[in-house]
């Protein structure tokens, strides 16, 4: 009796411990009572009837990554590219997701993949290649809107590569070298053009310097003439004056001894001589002087006697 007792409380003590549960972060639990919906559980401990309800689905509410294989894709101008995704995804409804729809990571995956055909299939090669941002802002809207009723936050798209066909790579290998030798050359004539700009303005601004300075010495030079000239008109005028001054100290010499007739009349015939020495053909003597000039010849002859 005691056994069969003992073997009673192990087993309700054992069931009583396997309908505890303990709900983690960023967990939650669906409950089913009888096969229906009853609750969701978040974090902490939770005990559920036994035999009755049963933990449907263990949701986890991180935020979830999803990298799809490259698909192959058409675009608008009939190029077949193969274009992998990637998608960041977190759950928000555990509910939701347990009950709105069946696999719903499958169910992601083909959505993803239609979307991305619809999207591409509206656009170039080239607008495919460049339009990567809006690629993944129009996935990431389609997808967030048709998940929502799963219980699922679409939060980022990514086209993760492109590939087109190996012939359409190869063109456009070539494309952008020619576009890079195009560059180079555009540059290299750009620089040659600049540096022969330079130089004509070297060769300006020098020519221009050369023309001041030459400016410059002509007017230092028309200067120091100028300078010289009036130097030399200044020191002929003190000579002159000087000349002047000496003649009229001699003149008021003279006045001071009260010069007689005779004395006067020999300075005349000095200043006749000197007279005589220039080119004057002819002088006229007055007749007060002659009786003089024929005394000072004689006086003169008598000497070289």
């Amino acid at each position: 009796m005691w056994i069969f007792l003992a073997i009673v409380i192990l087993i309700a003590f054992i069931i009583i411990i396997s309908n505890i549960a303990v709900v983690q972060q960023s967990r939650a639990y669906v409950i089913e009572r009888l096969g229906a919906f009853q609750t969701v559980w978040g974090v902490g401990l939770h005990f559920k009837v036994p035999f009755i309800d049963r933990i449907a689905r263990r949701v986890s509410l991180k935020e979830q990554v999803l990298d799809y294989p490259p698909q192959p894709v058409i675009t608008k101008d009939n190029v077949t590219m193969q274009i992998d995704t990637v998608v960041y995804f977190q759950i928000t409804d555990p509910k939701l997701y347990a009950y709105g729809v069946e696999q719903p990571m499958a169910a992601m995956e083909t959505l993803t993949a239609t979307t991305l055909r619809n999207i591409i299939g509206d656009l170039e090669l080239d607008q495919t290649l460049t339009s990567r941002d809006v690629v993944n802002t129009k996935m990431r809207a389609i997808l967030d809107e048709a998940t929502d009723p799963w219980g699922i936050k679409v939060n980022r798209v990514e086209l993760k590569n492109i590939l087109p066909p190996s012939d359409i790579q190869s063109s456009m290998e070539k494309q952008m070298k020619a576009e890079r030798d195009r560059r180079q050359a555009i540059l290299q004539a750009e620089g040659q053009k600049k540096s022969a700009i330079l130089i004509a303005e070297g060769e300006k601004e020098s020519a221009i310097l050369r023309a001041d300075a030459e400016k410059q010495a002509a007017i230092l030079k028309a200067e120091a003439e100028k300078q010289a000239a009036i130097l030399k008109a200044d020191g002929e005028a003190q000579a002159i004056r000087a000349v002047q001054q000496a003649l009229a100290d001699s003149l008021e010499l003279l006045n001071q001894k009260a010069p007689n007739d005779q004395v006067i009349k020999l300075k005349a015939i000095e200043a006749m001589q000197k007279v005589a020495d220039g080119k004057a053909t002819k002088i006229i003597i007055p007749s007060e002087m002659q009786g003089l000039v024929g005394l000072a010849n004689g006086i003169t002859e008598g000497i070289k006697q």
